[in-house]
């Protein structure tokens, strides 16, 4: 098995990707790791890749389109049900935003209303490429994309890494100690001659945790979708959470 991380961000600057590969016995190797990553090269990653998991939102949240629609025909209707604050958070986060926040406590970024609007962007033209060449993905994971979260993996998995997203000294060495945490945790992992970069850069860093995520995915070990979330993953997007520990990984 082949699992593909990618860390995305706005442009091929700071996104990087990362290939595990898997044997029979559990044991894993990073064979590949790149930072300034292009959509061809995410593109080819992929057609190489059993499993991809993208730390990006996949969709929208099903309420904003209609909003932004009525705003434009001038139709009071879908603009006015979203008066107010709570009104207003259904179309800032998905369904499976909230479900993450209750099950880890952790707060995804807005697709709609944040730092993330530019990345998921670029990633529906990704979506659409890969549409493209292999045939559209679900968005709920059920293909060979799935949507992934690192920080809420990490948490799950019990690899310290608070604070490790920076260029400043502190950030570095956390960072620097995330990846040697990583390395105690999941000795059965071949970082190769990629641990110093891992260890200078987050993207990377997080691409690899999105790696490992999609070899959860591709083994069923993630929190999927149940009936009362299932309409709005397949439209929106649906983040996948590991559902067990991260030595499960290498047991097959």
């Amino acid at each position: 098995m082949r699992t593909l991380g990618v860390d995305l961000a706005a442009a091929a600057k700071k996104t990087a990707a990362a290939l595990i590969e898997w044997d029979d016995g559990g044991a894993a190797r990073l064979a590949h790791l790149s930072l300034d990553v292009d959509d061809e090269e995410i593109i080819s990653l992929f057609g190489a890749s059993d499993m991809t998991g993208i730390d990006c939102p996949l969709g929208w949240p099903d309420a904003f389109l209609p909003f932004i629609a009525g705003h434009l025909a001038f139709d009071a209707g879908p603009v006015l049900s979203h008066d107010g604050i709570e009104g207003r958070r259904l179309l800032a986060y998905r369904d499976t935003d909230r479900f993450v926040t209750g099950k880890t406590g952790l707060i995804p970024l807005s697709v709609s209303a944040d730092r993330l609007a530019h990345p998921a962007m670029r990633c529906a033209v990704i979506q659409a490429k890969i549409a493209r060449d292999a045939g559209p993905q679900a968005r709920d994971g059920s293909g060979r994309l799935a949507e992934v979260y690192p920080a809420a993996s990490l948490k799950i998995w019990g690899i310290h890494a608070r604070g490790y997203k920076g260029r400043g000294a502190p950030e570095a060495e956390r960072l620097s100690s995330a990846v040697a945490d990583l390395t105690l945790k999941a000795p059965w992992l071949d970082l190769s001659e990629y641990r110093g970069d891992l260890a200078a850069s987050d993207d990377m860093f997080d691409a690899v945790i999105a790696s490992l995520t999609a070899r959860a995915v591709a083994l069923g070990r993630t929190l999927r979708p149940d009936a009362g979330h299932a309409a709005a993953a397949l439209s929106e997007g649906w983040i996948h959470l590991p559902s067990g520990q991260l030595s499960d990984l290498a047991a097959g």
